[in-house]
């Protein structure tokens, strides 16, 4: 912590206490993510900065695809700006497609080789939304009454 300058004061010590054990949690479970568990990367180009939306592929060649059948626990969203990452949206697989299916708007699209492929075009305002977040809350309130 000394080569940081974060040494705490006595007077902020116990909230540093607490804010360092929430991050550690939060280290942990991003450890957890990256060790022993199967990740789907898929990477946005630089249209995203335009159009404001990510695109989630779910069928190719009229079969399932993308979404629909990644046994990934993880779906990892890279938006690039040229050859560089910009940001990575992460997702757990299960509540990425439970948003997807359950956000009240969502344009279908083809794409890929031979324009093949159906994917989900979802503004990205619109996945941090409110509406979107309610969505989220319920879900995990879901897991706690099946706990």
């Amino acid at each position: 912590m000394e080569a940081t300058g974060l040494t705490p004061t006595k007077k902020n010590r116990k909230k540093f206490d607490i804010d360092l054990a929430y991050g550690k949690v939060f280290e942990d479970k991003i450890k957890d993510m990256l060790q022993g568990k199967k990740i789907e990367v898929k990477t946005e180009k630089n249209i995203w900065q335009k159009s404001g939306n990510i695109a989630i592929e779910f069928e190719s060649y009229g079969k399932p695809s993308g979404i629909n059948v990644t046994e990934a626990d993880y779906w990892f969203h890279n938006l690039s700006i040229d050859d560089e990452v910009y940001c990575t949206l992460v997702f757990s697989t299960p509540m990425l497609k439970n948003i997807v299916e359950k956000l009240d708007y969502h344009k279908v699209i083809k794409g890929g080789d031979n324009w093949a492929s159906k994917m989900y075009l979802v503004n990205l305002s619109k996945l941090f939304s409110t509406d979107t977040l309610k969505l989220f809350k319920e879900k995990m309130d879901e897991k706690d009454v099946a706990n």
